[in-house]
């Protein structure tokens, strides 16, 4: 099979290894390569004779000591020729490239944020890429130290912690209509911004991305970078001073913040029919986050809702599928995280469609003694999809599960503790159920909470399909 053919238009380059000497130097160079710029997939084929030792590759392809004939002397040649000038040395990883901004640049954006009086900024995950010169922590502070509003999206939610006064999740769409000056750091002009008619007409723009294509992606239709950087969001803002923000400014958005949460959390004390409000599940969890949590998100309805109610603790603390819903990576991104961060409470948030994808990495959790807690949202459906294609199609055909799926069960026969919230829970069900949750990861168990949710409200009208 052609393997580079097929993936080369999905990958940022592809390599096949033809000489053992090359492994080396071509490992260093794929590793470089999808971490530097714009990381992103690279296919390295490494066909199996490279892998194998000289005496098994001349075993498995007839070679002979005393070769005769053409045939024999040609395999011969072939695999002196694969196996020639090895060299036993260590390779240095090369340095990660990072994108640098161009100093004209810092400063018309220095100038722009000088003349602004209702500025936003619009975080998104590129900006947690690591390959700067700074962590997390530093993109934090060079974020306060700019000193203007702020909504996070995507991974970069938990960059300012939970109580930052310039963090604001709430009513983004109305900031941004009414804001004279908008930094898109690492966002995109997609359909999670309307393709950019959620921004001002009258605003100045600033953009920030590593990638050409996203950092004026859909520009020209409703929307128009008047400052486009191709850079790393870190080394950008950390070369900017604090902006001068209108404290009215500030007040509104505030005043718009504490509303509109009120009016989210009353949402809480509705009764749903057929199991617990998820709104009312996710207060109760955040209630309980510890400063070690880590939150993994792999879901449609259930993790859209969970991302408007949870606020992570600290940078790097929330992880999800991305843009396009990649559902799947939960259990694998848990793995990971416990494997990095021993002593994070971590949690994934699945569906109950989404969990049935990675629930089986319960078990390896469990060998590899890399606990984490699996919260399930079991609402007995594919509740995004089924939303939307109801009211369009008039039909939820291929979107209905089965709710009395006991996935807590099927957990705890890959060796998990397993814990039910059922129809009927009352809030302190909840909490004591979490709690108890939490106590056995303490305790290095792996746990799955499967949690029967009533049909909810909350998500109507927001895009599914």
């Amino acid at each position: 099979v052609d393997q580079t053919s097929v993936f080369s238009s999905l990958c940022k380059d592809t390599f096949r290894v033809t000489r053992v000497r090359d492994l080396q130097s071509k490992v260093t160079e794929a590793l470089w390569l999808a971490a530097s710029g714009t990381p992103g997939p690279v296919l390295l084929e490494l066909p199996v004779d490279v892998l194998y030792p000289y005496q098994t590759v001349k075993e498995m392809t007839g070679g002979k000591d005393k070769p005769k004939g053409l045939a024999q002397r040609y395999i011969s040649f072939a695999i002196d020729a694969l196996f020639a000038g090895i060299k036993d040395s260590p390779v240095d990883p090369l340095p990660i490239r990072t994108l640098n901004p161009n100093g004209l640049s810092v400063k018309k954006m220095r100038k722009m944020l000088e003349t602004a009086k209702k500025p936003v900024m619009v975080v998104g995950s590129q900006a947690m890429l690591p390959g700067g010169r700074i962590s997390a922590e530093g993109l934090a502070a060079a974020v306060r130290k700019l000193g203007i509003p702020v909504f996070l999206g995507g991974m970069s939610r938990g960059l300012l912690g939970a109580t930052d006064p310039l963090f604001f999740r709430q009513a983004r769409k109305a900031a941004l209509k009414e804001a004279d000056l908008v930094v898109l750091a690492g966002s995109v002009c997609d359909f999670r911004l309307d393709y950019g008619r959620s921004i001002n007409k009258k605003a100045k723009v600033v953009a920030i991305n590593r990638s050409s294509a996203q950092l004026k992606l859909n520009q020209g239709l409703f929307w128009k970078a008047d400052l486009a950087m191709k850079s790393d969001v870190i080394e950008t803002l950390r070369g900017q001073g604090a902006a001068v923000v209108c404290p009215k400014w500030i007040e509104r958005l505030v005043d718009r913040e504490q509303k509109e949460e009120e009016k989210m959390l009353r949402g809480s004390d509705t009764e749903l029919e057929g199991g617990v409000n998820p709104v009312l599940l996710f207060k109760v969890l955040d209630s309980l986050l510890t400063k070690d949590s880590v939150l993994i998100g792999d879901g449609g309805d259930f993790v859209g809702t969970a991302s408007r109610i949870l606020r992570p603790r600290n940078p790097l603390s929330w992880l999800d599928p991305g843009a396009y819903g990649t559902l799947g990576v939960g259990g694998g991104f848990a793995l990971g995280v416990k494997s990095v961060k021993p002593s994070s409470e971590v949690w994934v948030l699945w569906g109950d469609g989404s969990c049935t994808y990675s629930l089986a990495e319960i078990e390896p959790s469990v060998r590899h003694k890399l606990p984490f807690i699996a919260l399930i949202g079991n609402d007995g459906s594919w509740g995004q999809i089924e939303r939307d294609q109801s009211a369009m199609l008039g039909s939820d055909i291929g979107c209905q599960l089965d709710k009395t799926t006991p996935y807590h069960l099927i957990g705890e026969g890959y060796g998990a503790v397993a814990l039910h919230v059922g129809e009927g829970a009352t809030e302190q069900d909840i909490r004591d159920t979490l709690t108890r949750a939490q106590l056995e990861h303490s305790r290095g168990r792996s746990v799955v909470v499967n949690v029967t949710l009533g049909k909810s409200k909350f998500r109507a009208g927001s895009i599914s399909l």
